[in-house]
């Protein structure tokens, strides 16, 4: 295993046991739920939206290492985005897990830990692990939870 591969386990791993933003979101004026039935993977993540921003955002998950760490970057790398950001971050994070794109090592730096989940597109069973929190999270966007907007 290459040094490169060795470091995105590391940090798919430390993400698992330790994950980031994980738990209710008391203030969440967005919600939603996903669930894999192919693994069970399930992932419920919350959110707080103004001025079209993602103010703050958590997640619940049960399930396994890939789907639980990739919720964990994912709420690190979309907190203060607005909509649109969030919109293009997904692009090229499926476009990594998918393998249609691979970053060069500069994309790779400006994906930050995202560039952990570049080794899933080997993985086809894994893909949907990796993205369902992605599309769980934009469900949540779409979600109308929140007239005080």
């Amino acid at each position: 295993m290459s040094d490169l591969q060795e470091l995105y386990q590391s940090i798919i791993l430390d993400h698992n046991r330790r994950p980031k933003n994980y738990g209710s979101l008391d203030e969440a004026n967005r919600s939603a739920e996903g669930r894999n039935p192919s693994c069970g993977d399930e992932v419920r993540v919350e959110l707080r939206v103004a001025d079209d921003r993602i103010e703050d955002v958590r997640f619940t998950s049960a399930g396994c290492a890939v789907s639980r760490a990739a919720a964990s970057i994912m709420t690190q790398s979309v907190k203060g985005k607005s909509r649109a950001d969030v919109d293009k971050l997904f692009e090229q994070f499926h476009s990594l897990v998918t393998g249609k794109v691979r970053p060069s090592e500069q994309e790779a730096r400006a994906l930050g830990e995202l560039a952990a989940f570049a080794g899933v597109a080997r993985f086809p069973i894994r893909v949907k692990c990796a993205s369902m929190p992605w599309h769980v999270l934009q469900a949540a966007l779409r979600s109308d939870a929140a007239a005080s907007e």
